[in-house]
């Protein structure tokens, strides 16, 4: 599940919309909708991000909120490694492959790590 399908999710659930019903009033499918919410499709428009605040009644922050996870929620992330040291790509291979197993302390210390080094 990507960060925005996670937060849809919640959203929906907590104005006791049903994904059917939801889809309807987005007029697309339910399967699209539910396979948006589980990270199964590439981000979404900016376009039906403002639908989706427009049907879930978001103003201001929430749909900002909103509009940044769709951003940073596509489910194949490239990286580009051309240019870079042969340490760098090799980081960035092996970041790869150990993904699916890293635990939520993992995540939290490597992304302290980077935040620390964009502000460099």
């Amino acid at each position: 599940m990507t960060p925005f399908g996670a937060r849809l999710r919640a959203l929906r659930a907590a104005r006791g919309l049903t994904l059917k019903a939801m889809a309807e009033q987005l007029d697309l499918s339910s399967a699209y909708l539910s396979a948006l919410e589980h990270g199964r499709r590439g981000r979404p428009t900016p376009g039906l991000v403002m639908e989706i605040c427009g049907i879930l009644g978001l103003i201001w922050d929430e749909a900002e909120e909103l509009k940044r996870l769709a951003v940073k929620s596509h489910p194949k992330v490239v990286v580009d490694t051309g240019g870079l040291s042969p340490a760098m790509t090799l980081l960035a291979h092996e970041f790869a492959e150990s993904l699916g197993h890293l635990n939520d302390d993992d995540i939290g210390q490597i992304r302290t790590v980077l935040s620390n080094a964009r502000g460099r």
